[in-house]
Order: C-alpha cells, then structure tokens, then sequence
C-alpha cells in the first residue's frame, strides 16, 4: 500500500472515530487477513461478471444494462428527490433515519411547502428526473398527489417521475391514482414488508415502470434468490440493491447482528456487498430480465455529492474558473510583474483575444486563468497558484461568503454561496509536470494510485474516484 493511501485510510478512521466516538470500539472490523480473504472473494465474483454486466460510473455500479430511467438521471447528475415527510409507518432495522417527524417538503436543505416553487426550482436547474420519498409518501397522498400533477402539468415529459413506498398503504385505487397524475416509475422497499409482494402485484400493468429497491440484508441471503425469480415472474422491471450503511439512528440494530463493519466514507458493512454482488450475478445466470443492479454506498455518496457541487457551481463560474469532475471550481493565477507577467498578458491576448477564459487584476499584478491555458510551467518570475472553492445552494445568505441570488419565481429565490475548499497551493516549476498530468484528462492518474503527495491533494478536488471501496 503506498504512503498516500495509506494517508486516506488514516483521515478515515479518524473521522469516523470523531462521529461515533467510544462506541465505534463496539463495532467488529476486519484484521487484515479476513480483509484480504474478502478481497479475494470479491474478485472473484468481479472476475465471473467481466464482459457479462456493464461497469458505470468510474466502476461503481454494476450492472447498468437495464437501469431505469430515474437512475440514468442520477448517474447523469440531473435528479431531485423531494422527502414528502420524515414520517414512516414502518420500523425497518436498517433505516438509516429516525423517520418520526412530519416536516416540510424538502430537499437539500431547501424547504418547498409551496408546490410551485419546488416545480420552479426543477425547472430553473435543469433537472430531468425528480422523485417523492420520505419517510412514507403514502401517509401524505394527497400532497403527493398535488406535487406530481404539477411537475407534470408544467414540465411535461421532461422530467422522469417516480416514488419510494413501502407499499404498506397500496389500494388498487392509490395505484390508479398515482398513474393518473402523472407517475412515472413506482419503486418499493419490500424489505419493510417481510418480502411480501402483494403491493408490488397491484402496481405491475398500471404503473409504466414497477422497481424494487432494498438493501442487501446479509441474513436473507437464501431466500433473496427466490425472491428474484419471484419478481421476475411478476414482471417487475428492475431491481436495484444498496449496501448496508451505519448511521447513528441505526447503529444499536445493525451491531448486535454480527456484522464486519468497513471504514471508509462512511462505515458499510462488508457482507452486504458481497450479497449483493452474489444477486447480481444469480440474475445473469437465471437469464432474468429483471434488470439487477448494485447501487453502492461510494456510488451514492460520490456521484451524487459531485453533481450537488456541480449543479450550483456552474451557476456561478467566472470565466476564468472551471468546474471539475468531482464539482469545485478551480481557479489558476499567475502572480508576478514587470516583463515575465507582460510577456504572459500577450500570449494570452494572442491565444484568446475575446479574453473570454483569462482576466487582468486591475492591480496588474496577477492574471486570472482557466487550466486550457496553463499549457506551459511558469516562468522563472512568475508565481502560478490554485484554488479550489464549492458552491452550494442554500434557502438564504449565511452573510459568511460571497453569493448570487437565484430567483425561481417572484415570490421565492434560493442563495448559491461559494467558499474556499482548502488552502491556497503554490505550484513550482518542478512540479508543474505533476500538475498538467492531473488537469489532462487524457491521461488521468488514478486517485487511489501512487501519486505524489501534491497530485493526492489535487485530486482530492479533481476526480471522482473509480472502483468500489477498499476493505478495512
């Protein structure tokens, strides 16, 4: 393991360490041999699924053959998932969420009681699949009801509708319903039910689209192959299946089941992973059409991390700024004066005269430029520097950064503020080699490769890293 990984593991450990504390010491963790013996066994089942399921997402889910079209809009980047209420009136051991309060229609921190709004707010990001969640949306039906009816009255079929249910509160009469106001897509968590499929029966011919999305419960692993052929039988159209997470509302259920717990972005369990991928790989070799996919935690959590950053940081990019991969906005600036800094002005003036990707400090002091442009090491009189900054979206101004407001309608605006991610790095010469492999997209390093410990840094902001999550 290289001295950079290494370095990751460590940060970590201690961030999860920081968010459980003395209860993390409750928890069982692989030793390195039992780590390396699941290793094994998870190239393995990656070796029998190679050239049979398709890769997506730097590698980070699996199998993306027949994915939905709500899930093609999250890979994409362009999906909204409004929590009707944080109530529920089902008690899963796994639910990573209290589900005990009522609440506003939400989403990332942006309260939409007002159902225009939120439609404006679809609308004014360019989002091409939204969907109804809670806690359980059912127990809010005619909000629900009113929210799809004027997404789709007023975006048509440009955005993708579906919901998440339990299915506990499903009438022939709710199905009928939800189809007609303009449902998509109807996604059920019958791990809430005991695996029954008597909801999913009555959605399957009426609803377009009928999915089933649960975690991978280690503990189900015999019956969870039947179910599959179950579903397939039914005609349900896909099945799409999560790792187990750790969060502070779940930890007393998920520890006294025996679990491996994973570090990582988060604490996982390990059997999960390896259950899904199991399902996977039974659903190519009954030759189901049921479209089976492993949505993994580090999917989740980078990819829709990455398009949150993105989403608001394209709204507020200079010219001279480029938005990366993973969703920062990075900022290049050559620091100088005199002849080296002139000599730099003219090159650009001759490479770009609209000065639509570089500026001029009024200082005259510093030039302000986007990476395309950085095609050479600075000269020997001249400072280059990086920095990166996140924008996010938020319901108001923090008054702590600088912001554009965003009106969606003349009644409600949302706040993009921007903030520094990080310090300020100074590149030298020497390094500079380092740094054009990072921003070449060409050849990109790998971020969880041997880089130098610069690139490690760089890359943090640059690349949403590939492959699934390593084990300890």
């Amino acid at each position: 393991m290289s001295d950079t990984a290494r370095s990751v593991q460590e940060l970590q450990i201690e961030k999860n360490r920081r968010e459980y504390g003395a209860r993390l010491d409750e928890l069982v963790f692989p030793t390195s041999d039992a780590a390396e013996r699941a290793l094994s066994c998870r190239a393995a089942l990656l070796a029998e699924l190679d050239g049979r399921a398709l890769w997506g997402a730097n590698g980070t889910k699996l199998d993306c053959r027949g994915l939905s079209p709500g899930c093609r809009a999250c890979m994409e980047g362009a999906w909204s998932c409004l929590f009707i209420t944080g109530e529920c009136n089902a008690r899963c051991f796994y639910c990573p969420a209290p589900q005990d309060a009522p609440g506003v229609p939400g989403t990332n921190n942006l309260d939409f009681p007002k159902v225009d709004d939120y439609v404006d707010y679809l609308a004014e990001f360019g989002f091409t699949g939204a969907s109804l969640s809670g806690g359980e949306p059912l127990l809010e039906l005619e909000k629900s009801l009113l929210f799809l009816r004027k997404i789709r009255d007023r975006l048509g079929d440009r955005v993708y509708l579906w919901m998440y249910t339990n299915g506990l509160l499903l009438t022939d009469e709710t199905v009928r319903r939800l189809r007609d106001a303009g449902l998509d897509e109807l996604r059920f968590d019958i791990g809430a039910t005991g695996y029954r499929l008597d909801a999913v029966r009555r959605a399957v011919g009426v609803i377009g689209r009928v999915t089933v999305e649960i975690p991978a419960v280690p503990e189900e692993a015999r019956r969870l192959p039947g179910v599959l052929e179950d579903l397939d039988g039914l005609g349900v159209n896909h099945l799409n299946l999560h790792q187990l997470r750790l969060t502070r509302h779940n930890f007393g259920h998920l520890v006294r089941r025996g679990y491996t717990f994973l570090h990582g972005e988060s604490v996982t369990v390990l059997e999960s992973e390896l259950l899904a991928l199991e399902l996977v790989r039974h659903g190519l070799e009954r030759g189901l059409a049921l479209g089976v996919n492993y949505c993994s935690f580090v999917y989740k959590n980078r990819f829709q991390g990455a398009a949150a950053r993105r989403r608001a940081a394209t709204r507020v990019a200079l010219r001279h700024e480029d938005v990366t991969e993973a969703g920062y906005l990075r900022a290049c600036s050559l620091h100088g004066a005199g002849a080296d800094l002139a000599r730099e002005v003219d090159r650009l003036r001759a490479a770009d005269p609209a000065g639509e990707s570089w500026r001029l400090a009024s200082d005259g002091r510093q030039v302000d430029l986007r990476a395309a442009l950085c095609e050479r090491p600075p000269a020997p009189g001249l400072e280059l520097r990086i920095q990166y900054s996140e924008a996010r979206i938020l319901p108001s101004v923090s008054y702590r950064n600088p912001f554009v407001e965003i009106p969606l309608n003349p009644g409600r605006k949302v706040v993009i503020e921007r903030q520094a991610a990080g310090p300020e790095r100074v590149v030298t010469t020497d390094a500079w080699p380092q740094v054009l492999e990072v921003f070449s997209y060409a050849a990109p390093p790998d971020p969880g490769g041997e880089n130098t410990a610069l690139q490690a840094e760089l890359l943090r902001f640059e690349r949403i890293p590939s492959g699934l999550q390593e084990y300890f």
